[in-house]
């Protein structure tokens, strides 16, 4: 099993929206690092870290599970999408997106200040490559990340 964390402005969409779901497509990554990690990583039953970003606090807000890998952006073909890509096309589409459903939510978020601060997390690509939007996450980054936010 692998671990991610996947981010998302709770805003567009929440913990609370996929509590409510039970299951999504993450769509609308447009960053080829990002996609790789989706399209060469991911396999069905890994779990992810529900990260907040742009928001305040930003932070971890619950867990999640990759339920489906490699399916079609579909966000990429939609002219009227905020993230439609002239170049992709239903024969040729370089976007892919993972379905994902929902497993728990925090008693707390953990901040990205606590996160910042404590040096068990000195090697995490949150802290190193900020903007990334899908990351791998060590397992046991994962698991003590869990444990704060059950706390």
């Amino acid at each position: 099993m692998k671990y991610f964390l996947l981010k998302s402005e709770p805003g567009s969409y929440s913990i609370d929206d996929l509590k409510r779901d039970k299951e999504t497509v993450w769509t609308s990554i447009r960053n080829y690092r990002a996609r790789n990690i989706m399209r060469d990583e991911m396999q069905p039953g890994d779990l992810f870290l529900f990260y907040y970003s742009m928001s305040d606090p930003t932070g971890v807000a619950g867990v999640g599970k990759i339920l489906e890998v490699g399916l079609p952006d579909v966000t990429a073909l939609d002219k009227k999408d905020d993230y439609y890509d002239p170049k992709a096309t239903k024969e040729k589409n370089p976007w892919v997106a993972p379905k994902v459903g929902f497993v728990k939510k925090f008693k707390r978020i953990v901040t990205l200040d606590e996160i910042k601060k404590d040096k068990q997390f000195a090697n995490m690509v949150l802290l190193k490559i900020p903007r990334l939007s899908v990351q791998p996450v060590e397992e046991k980054v994962y698991n003590l990340i869990v444990r704060m936010g059950n706390n």
